[in-house]
């Protein structure tokens, strides 16, 4: 199965956490592609530093209740420890199952896991990596094309802009 998965961070050295999330993530699939690298200003929860912000194309043979496992040992072996964690606080690195499927189509409903992730319509910070891996992508039950789900965030002030850098 295809996967749109989710990168950021905003604690120690960002860039090295995206980029070697990015590879772990080669351990559990083929990496298809890699977004560029987005700043972005955090959304919700305390004041913290901004955020990094990137996107990959897993092709996987795992379910998506197996990869989110995977992709928490990641985010774990970054240094992220989520007990006692502040919601929407300061991460050293977020992995997030973000689409599913042949073109994103796919939903996944568990107590653990949804797909498409519940809060990507108002995540300029997902949309933007995501739009650069395939600006045709459509938001499964929102039935809006990424684009425009984009714009309507951005509208409301949130910041993306590329850094220059690629994963």
């Amino acid at each position: 199965m295809r996967y749109w998965i989710g990168l950021g961070s905003n604690v120690g050295d960002r860039l090295a956490s995206l980029r070697g999330a990015a590879t772990a993530l080669a351990a559990h699939g083929e990496v298809l592609a890699r977004s560029r690298v987005f700043a972005t200003s955090p959304v919700g929860g305390p004041p913290q530093p901004p955020f990094l912000n990137a996107a990959v194309l897993l092709e996987s043979a795992l379910s998506p209740t197996e990869l989110l496992g995977a992709c928490q040992a990641i985010e774990a072996q970054f240094g992220r420890t989520r007990e006692g964690e502040v919601r929407w606080g300061p991460r050293t690195l977020d992995v997030d199952i973000l689409l599913a499927g042949a073109q994103g189509e796919a939903r996944v409903e568990t107590p653990a896991l949804t797909v498409p992730h519940a809060l990507l319509h108002e995540r300029a910070f997902a949309l933007g990596p995501l739009i650069d891996l395939d600006d045709r992508l459509v938001h499964p039950t929102a039935a809006r094309p990424l684009k425009s789900l984009l714009y309507a965030v951005q509208s409301l002030g949130h910041v993306i802009a590329p850094t220059g850098e690629t994963l």
